[in-house]
């Protein structure tokens, strides 16, 4: 059997990347004499606006130093990409991913299904144009789309899925809207698949002192900002930034791969974080964190990955600087996280195998 799996793989992101290489992962180890790729299919506005990211320059945060070492990190992705991913040929069409000649498609995870994307739709993550055997949503997410009214297209699209799922209520609510079934509500594929130790140089350079850890905080006061450094360095911590620079920070850790990336969390006393995955390598990591995030559709996300692990109030605020009783009780927290993952394996087994789990 041939499983591919169509996900935001070029995505230049850690969240996306391991996402993707979680999945395969997974997919290899439940299916370990079949082939696993990851559909190379090139979206190129998509690949151009998130690339040209990288070259902006915040005079306020930044250094030259920094911004050159940050403008590389495109490299270091598609390095990883090469290295980490069976990727198929390039495709740019319904057409060309027909003829990979794949059994199996599994569509996620990620905002796959975030339709008001203009940068990232495309009717093929909703199965249009697909005529494999099998299509497979796992962990499809709708971004800012959530609880927007379903246009006429995608509902008739998604009736071709074999099985579905969703990572979070929003996509939950799409099927209900366009099919009027409830799919099954399975975690993001980085539960699924642990990433590796990274024991080098430049990790054992960054990580010889304790450290608390920011990855995007996008849109947080400068004064609270400041607060938060400022509190940390009283406790005799250094302050890092995961794959990103502000000059409150104590050194320069920007040009990173994915796996040290990861390994920045493993290793951190505490976490400040405004993006979903953040989130998740916190609670992987079994970290104690706090969230500010600005931006709605990443509100949205984080909101409901809280609520569904029963730890919703995270965030960060002056008040919750010096709040006492922080840690969170993990030994709770993954009673659920384990049967999660348990009942996620057990579907993409299934749903790969070919049962209609609606």
């Amino acid at each position: 059997m041939k499983i591919g799996i169509l996900t935001h793989h070029t995505i230049n992101n850690f969240g996306a990347f391991l996402q993707a290489w979680a999945l395969q992962e997974k997919l290899k180890a439940l299916f370990p004499s079949d082939e696993v790729c990851i559909i190379n299919y090139i979206m190129p506005k998509q690949n151009i606006i998130n690339i040209g990211g990288f070259f902006r320059f915040y005079p306020g945060t930044e250094t030259p130093v920094s911004w050159l070492n940050k403008i590389t990190q495109p490299v270091l992705f598609s390095e990883a990409r090469k290295a980490y991913f069976n990727l198929t040929k390039p495709v740019y069409n319904a057409e060309q991913i027909n003829a990979l000649g794949l059994d199996c498609v599994v569509i996620g995870s990620d905002e796959v299904w975030n339709f008001l994307d203009p940068k990232s739709f495309s009717m093929l993550k909703f199965s249009a144009g697909l005529t494999a055997e099998r299509i497979v949503a796992y962990a499809p997410s709708t971004g800012k789309a959530a609880g927007a009214a379903v246009p006429d297209e995608i509902r008739a699209a998604m009736r071709g899925f074999t099985a579905l799922s969703a990572r979070d209520q929003g996509a939950r609510e799409l099927c209900e809207t366009a099919l009027g079934v409830s799919p099954q509500m399975v975690c993001d594929p980085t539960f699924l698949t642990p990433t590796p130790a990274v024991e080098n140089e430049k990790i054992r350079a960054l990580t010889e002192k304790p450290y608390v850890l920011f990855y995007y905080c996008n849109g947080i006061p400068r004064e609270l900002k400041k607060q938060v450094v400022e509190a940390a360095r009283e406790k005799g911590y250094e302050v890092l930034g995961g794959g990103e620079y502000d000059k409150l920070y104590s050194t320069l850790s920007v040009r990173l791969t994915p796996f040290e990336w990861a390994e920045l969390f493993r290793r951190a006393q505490y976490v400040y974080t405004g993006t979903f995955h953040g989130v998740v390598f916190s609670l992987l990591n079994r970290k104690d964190f706090r969230v500010y995030a600005s931006i709605d559709s990443r509100v949205k996300k984080i909101a409901a990955l809280l609520g569904q692990f029963g730890i919703a109030e995270r965030s960060l605020t002056a008040q919750a600087l010096d709040r006492e009783n922080d840690s969170i009780d993990y030994d709770a927290v993954y009673g659920y996280i384990d049967r999660l993952r348990e009942e996620s394996s057990d579907y993409l087994l299934r749903a790969v195998k070919g049962e209609e789990l609606k």
